[in-house]
């Protein structure tokens, strides 16, 4: 680990991606911390992993949002010739855990979380951005409850067609995998499935792993077995949403981060009403303790999850 970048100490080192490590740090003139990603292009076609950091820097530095990790700045090394040698983004400081790693303990505690995440998402689309990636590792929770969304080196402007396929394939929408334009209700779809896992424990067969883009697109929701069927502590209204939410034909999905969140407002609070339920002030934390294990659902297979199609990683 090296001991100072451009004029930061480097504190620790929070995590590794495809092509890129991040770095907390240190301002040694005002003390504040940072997050510092580090991209190194080791070969010609690393370019592409600091585009994607040109893309993240010029997205995220416009977050205003609290559940929408910002960017401070982006420096960009080149050699004599001009080429370009590697990059560096300023990013705030995270204190948590991505969810693949510290999964939420109960049902209420994932609707909670969800609740933020859908919040962020939809000041992002305000703004006129889709993510194209939410799954379980680019979502942080904090010991306190703090929840943000993170990692936008796949995000782009409403109703883009990318060049390429994009994505995480145990989550990724059907229309990302026909490189069709990605839409408002595309991130639906990766949050839908993002809470798929989160209440059952395993990924839903997703176009990309069953089909790879065939013709037969349309029988994949008949696969697929609801959170309810695979998990007994979720609620029925709370499973029809995320099978709403994934639902292949994006005019059936919910039409907006809104109407998600509204759904999953009144899933909390049916489930706050229930008996043996504890009912949150929305202001409260929702660390592991105020939980009661009884209601945690199983665990994952394991920690990580699949890598995503297109592009790296990005740790917390």
């Amino acid at each position: 680990m090296p001991e100072k970048l451009l004029n930061y100490e480097v504190i620790r080192t929070l995590g590794e991606g495809a092509a890129s490590t991040i770095y907390a740090v240190r301002d040694p003139e005002t003390g504040r911390s940072f997050a510092l990603k580090h991209v190194i292009r080791a070969k010609p076609k690393d370019i592409r992993f600091i585009e994607q950091m040109e893309d993240e820097y010029e997205i995220s530095r416009q977050f205003t949002h609290p559940n929408l990790r910002r960017s401070y700045d982006l420096k960009i090394h080149r050699s004599l010739l001009m080429k370009v040698t590697e990059a560096f983004l300023v990013m705030e400081l995270i204190e948590g855990q991505p969810m693949d790693v510290r999964r939420p303990a109960t049902v209420l505690e994932t609707v909670l979380v969800f609740m933020r995440v859908a919040e962020g998402l939809g000041a992002m689309h305000q703004l006129g951005y889709v993510h194209c990636d939410i799954k379980p590792n680019n979502i942080l929770v904090g010991a306190n409850g703090d929840v943000h969304v993170i990692d936008f080196g796949q995000s782009c402007k409403i109703g883009l067609v990318k060049k390429r396929i994009q994505g995480t394939p145990d989550y990724i929408s059907p229309e990302q995998v026909n490189r069709q334009p990605v839409v408002v209700q595309t991130d639906v779809y990766n949050l839908g499935a993002t809470l798929y896992w989160a209440l059952t424990g395993i990924p839903i067969p997703t176009l990309y792993t069953t089909n790879r883009g065939g013709s037969n697109s349309f029988l994949l929701d008949t696969m697929i077995k609801t959170p309810a069927e695979l998990n007994p502590l979720a609620p029925p209204a709370l499973s029809k949403l995320v099978m709403d939410c994934i639902a292949t034909r994006i005019d059936k999905r919910p039409a907006d981060m809104a109407a998600v969140t509204t759904r999953l407002e009144l899933s909390r609070h049916a489930m706050q009403k229930r008996p043996g339920d504890i009912a949150l002030d929305p202001e409260d934390s929702i660390g592991p303790a105020d939980y009661s294990a009884s209601a945690r659902p199983k665990d994952p297979p394991g920690p990580g999850g699949p890598p995503t199609v297109g592009a790296p990683t990005t740790p917390a």
